[in-house]
């Protein structure tokens, strides 16, 4: 069925109709006396978001997440895109593994799923995977990552760079030196760390892998992205190397945005994430470093796990949080009602930029007749206290449990079909 959203506002604060029609926006004049109609006075309508980082655990952990279930919860969040990490089991490092992925993705998704490329082969950080022939492949990756270790050899890193520049590919570092941060950390080096007696890691263990891989993206000419950016060391590094026109890019967490290092004083689990919380400093420091455009996107690393991997006490529990239902929310509490940021820069972190760092068309575009009827319409002003039951997701490690938080998403829809729509509407 064709959709008519009538009298909708545009992130640049114009009004316009909207006609949904066989997948793509075409001129609202044109629709039928059958097109549903929406009316859209008051709420906003943005281009579908487009997740970098996010962890959809199938093959291999279908007890936390699956494609299904995990690209329910993107279209809840008002996403039409994530990237798919390649830490699955069989991990994704070879060509037939990445069109797996991909024809998951199009059999059970409800947003599309682009498939990342491992670095090294099984993330063993030892020998470099199938790059060339994952980018081949039907697939054809153009992110490579092994996130959720660190590639730390750099020479590996180095060879990894120089590969990919051959078809514009990027790699994305996890940034975390493992002999800074050892296997017994498992939250930031600081007074809060020593006084609950938990390992930590000090901030220097990202900005020092960061201040590398930056170094080598300039000698290769090539393009690097750093992953879940935590510190402020880290955006200094960043700063100087987008001054130096090294070709690097950077994302946020939507958690490292609004969490900080207090909510560990009660040993909850849930709050187990790699990178760690930080304290309010860094928070501070993360906002102003989005806002100015230091750090490019907000990429949640929505990372499901389930209750046996996480309930358990906090140094021997899985790291990672759920994201991507309250992603925008996150945003729009931290930064646009704080006023450091506008709806077309939102748009551009949240949903532009991130479908050109990994070179995918059909996203991100403009809502003009003719782009792709990928699209989210938005109140911003609805909130909600957030409930870990009430979730599209397998996992219920959500951090924003019994938190009040926007809840902005209203409908979405992926290639001119409602993926999602809120039960009121």
């Amino acid at each position: 069925m064709n959709t008519l959203i009538t009298h909708a506002t545009l992130a640049d604060g114009s009004v316009a109709d909207l006609l949904l029609a066989d997948g793509v926006l075409a001129d609202p004049t044109q629709a039928g006396d059958d097109a549903e109609r929406i009316d859209g006075e008051g709420l906003l309508a943005l281009p579908g978001l487009v997740d970098l980082h996010t962890h959809l655990r199938q093959p291999g952990r279908e007890d936390a997440e699956t494609i299904g279930t995990g690209t329910l919860a993107a279209a809840r969040g008002g996403f039409t895109c994530v990237f798919a990490m390649a830490n699955t089991n069989p991990v994704t490092d070879t060509a037939e593994a990445a069109e797996h992925v991909l024809g998951l993705g199009h059999r059970e998704g409800s947003a599309q799923v682009v498939p990342i490329g491992a670095v090294t082969k099984g993330l063993a950080g030892e020998e470099l995977a199938e790059l060339g022939l994952m980018h081949r492949s039907a697939a054809g990756v153009k992110v490579f990552s092994d996130d959720g270790t660190c590639v730390h050899d750099a020479l590996l890193m180095r060879r990894a760079l120089e590969y990919v520049r051959a078809f514009d590919g990027v790699i994305a570092q996890h940034a975390q030196d493992p002999t800074l941060a050892g296997a017994g950390a498992c939250c930031h080096e600081g007074e809060l760390s020593g006084r609950l007696g938990l390992g930590g890691w000090p901030s220097v263990a990202e900005s020092t892998i960061v201040a590398r891989d930056v170094q080598l993206a300039r000698h290769t000419r090539s393009r690097l992205h750093v992953c879940h950016v935590s510190t402020a060391e880290t955006v200094e590094v960043l700063r100087w190397a987008k001054g130096q026109g090294i070709d690097v890019t950077a994302e946020v967490t939507p958690h490292h945005l609004l969490l900080t290092t207090d909510e560990l004083a009660a040993y909850d689990p849930t709050y187990k994430v790699n990178p760690p919380l930080r304290p309010a400093e860094d928070v501070t420091a993360l906002r102003a470093a989005l806002a100015d455009g230091t750090i490019d996107i907000v990429a949640t690393d929505h990372a499901p796990h389930a209750r046996h991997d996480k309930e358990h006490a906090f140094a021997e529990a899985a790291f990672g949080m759920l994201g991507l239902e309250t992603a925008l929310g996150v945003v729009i509490a931290t930064m646009i009602d704080t006023e450091l940021i506008t709806w077309p820069r939102l748009v551009e972190a949240m949903s532009t930029t991130p479908a050109r760092i990994g070179r995918i068309s059909g996203q991100g575009e403009g809502l003009a007749v003719g782009a792709p009827a990928n699209v989210v319409l938005v109140d911003p002003r609805r909130r909600r206290t957030v409930d870990r039951a009430d979730s599209a997701s397998l996992s219920r490690n959500n951090p924003y449990h019994g938190r009040e938080l926007p809840d902005p998403v209203v409908a979405t829809w992926w290639r001119g079909t409602k993926t999602y729509g809120h039960a009121a509407d």
